[in-house]
């Protein structure tokens, strides 16, 4: 039976890392749930986080009532419903547009919390400085509709706003959240300085927990921005948080040759279980579960007594993973292993946590895989098994 298993120890070494950055720089780091809301680990990681950030009102409560400290909220467009309750709770509430700020502006302004200084509203601005490769994931693309530019601020009535929030990147370096900081500074630089002004969201995209993430980078810029102007920073990274703490096993359902491609259908999928494999594109590392040897370093979910065979580009024994759906380019690549594939086998996918299950669907009715932790002392832990029920529920 296919299931993503996270292991609970990573989680924890990487929100540890995210700590230590955070008491360094002095920066406030949430959790972005867009990217990891597996909320039966957020014990493990409430110690070190300072909360989480919502893209809409479903997942602020989430953040409220499992989480329980900060609830940074933004979200592209809200309704009358959605602002009266995210009023009685999130600590921060950062609009899209001038337009919605104008529209919701009186009723924000006129709650007892916001009146008790409770809640601080932002507003998210587009610096329209494009670091990334695929525009699909690229905020600052020409005509997005996400966040205000320079020329739109101008003549702006910003009385009541307290923050300022940009989000450009997307699992990217130090060095591109530098570049963006630059750009920032050009075009809101004079907001920044004034005292009305206090927070500065910086956004997620920030792979500070990679090894080769430059921290030291991170940490100065963070430093000097909140030295110049006198202002609090915040961190939204969700999948620094869960890189590389979990893995999808799968099962070989059926292996067989067509037009001289060798194929393996599995009983997970490309567009329902990790859709970044096509969205982006990514192409995950995928071990064979096999007897003898192990032919690699295992991936930082494992389990004791299991051998693991990576997989390769090329080679003797190249199948062409698929998925158990309808859709015709369900394929999550093509994997040379050490043998020939049989039915039966189990593979596991690499660093399946962030920007998986967050994104996963039922399409189709391809059944989803369990969730499970991983304990520090090897003990797994089902935490949701889907069933029938959850594919007919959401139907009617």
């Amino acid at each position: 039976m296919s299931q993503y298993l996270i292991s609970l120890p990573a989680l924890e070494s990487n929100a540890s890392i995210l700590r230590e950055v955070a008491e360094r720089s002095g920066a406030k780091i949430v959790l972005a749930l867009k990217a990891f809301s597996l909320w039966p680990t957020f014990a493990k990681l409430q110690p070190y986080l300072s909360g989480c950030c919502a893209s809409g009102l479903w997942e602020a409560k989430l953040s409220q009532q499992y989480f329980g400290k900060e609830t940074l909220t933004y979200s592209p467009a809200y309704t009358r419903g959605d602002i009266e309750e995210l009023l009685e709770f999130t600590t921060h509430l950062d609009f899209n547009s001038l337009s919605q700020w104008k529209s919701f502006r009186e009723v924000c302004l006129t709650h007892p919390r916001a009146q008790a200084g409770e809640i601080h509203f932002g507003l998210r601005i587009n610096p329209l400085h494009s670091t990334g490769e695929t525009p699909l994931y690229d905020p600052c693309s020409p005509g997005c509709r996400l966040g205000v530019t320079r020329d739109q601020l101008e003549g702006a009535d910003l009385s009541g706003l307290s923050t300022l929030h940009f989000h450009t990147l997307c699992e990217q370096p130090a060095s591109d959240l530098v570049s963006t900081m630059e750009a920032v500074e050009r075009d809101f630089g004079h907001l920044l300085a004034s005292p009305q002004f206090t927070d500065l969201n910086m956004g997620g995209g920030h792979w500070i927990t990679k090894p080769d993430y430059d921290r030291e980078a991170l940490i100065a810029l963070v430093q000097r921005i909140q030295e110049k102007y006198s202002i609090q920073v915040w961190l939204e990274p969700g999948e620094a948080v869960a890189i590389h703490t979990g893995v999808l096993h799968a099962q070989v359902l059926d292996v067989f040759e067509s037009q001289g491609t060798r194929h393996a259908v599995l009983d997970i999928s490309a567009t329902c279980h990790m859709p970044d494999v096509l969205e982006m594109p990514y192409r995950p590392d995928v071990f064979l579960v096999a007897d003898g040897e192990p032919a690699a370093t295992p991936p930082a979910v494992c389990l004791a007594g299991e051998n693991y065979q990576l997989a390769t580009e090329q080679g003797p024994h190249l199948h062409r993973l698929g998925g158990p759906s309808c859709l015709a380019g369900d394929s999550i690549g093509d994997y040379a292993f050490p043998r020939p594939l049989e039915i039966g086998d189990t593979l596991v996918f690499d660093d399946m946590a962030h920007y998986t299950f967050v994104k996963s669907t039922l399409f189709n009715g391809v059944p989803h895989p369990d969730l499970a932790l991983l304990h520090e002392g090897g003990e797994i832990e089902t935490v949701r098994r889907f069933g029938y029920e959850d594919f007919a529920g959401r139907l009617g």
